[in-house]
């Protein structure tokens, strides 16, 4: 299949999903959209889930680029940043939640997001190669724990809480993480 014609199946079922949700979308609807037929797209993905699995991991709507600042936490910063403008902003954050919502109650798709996330991790590792390379983090840190705790805060904040993420989020849940909470005896802010 054309790269283009391959993105505009992908795009269109992203955009569909953002609109209608998974029960809306439709191979039906993706192939009138990208103007291919339904044929076509039955060839390469056997299903709708599959169809939205390869849509997530290779659409741009929820494109995430890997972030080089120079230091551990300006990276996090920086992916966490990312994060929420992907949970935020149209049609992201339509895509995300539709997706994942969708995910619990269907094990196709929830395998398809299950490969969407370790894709995602795929593109972090390198932030924590070069962080353990600087001398950063230590050797045992679980990279995935660190970006499941800053990806969860910025989730559950927007998706769940319904709460805005101020200027002030990414920095204080990135020095939470990286620093901890627990307060140092004899010290105090001010």
């Amino acid at each position: 299949m054309a790269p283009r014609k391959k993105d505009d199946i992908l795009n269109a079922t992203l955009e569909l999903l953002a609109e209608k949700g998974y029960e809306g979308l439709t191979v039906e609807g993706v192939a009138e959209r990208s103007g291919v037929n339904k044929t076509t797209i039955y060839r390469w993905w056997p299903s709708k889930a599959a169809l939205l699995g390869a849509a997530l991991i290779e659409g741009r709507a929820l494109d995430l680029e890997s972030p080089d600042t120079g230091s551990l936490s300006g990276d996090l910063r920086a992916l966490t940043e990312e994060m929420a403008r992907l949970l935020t902003a149209p049609p992201a954050c339509d895509v995300a939640v539709a997706a994942l919502g969708a995910a619990v109650g269907n094990p196709e798709l929830a395998e398809a997001t299950r490969a969407f996330f370790a894709d995602r991790y795929a593109r972090e590792a390198p932030i924590f190669e070069r962080a353990r390379t600087r001398g950063e983090i230590a050797e045992d840190i679980d990279p995935m724990l660190i970006v499941d705790l800053l990806a969860g805060a910025v989730w559950l904040r927007v998706a769940f809480r319904g709460l805005p993420l101020d200027k002030s989020f990414t920095g204080e849940a990135v020095r939470a993480v990286l620093g901890g909470v627990a307060a140092v005896p004899g010290a105090h802010r001010g």
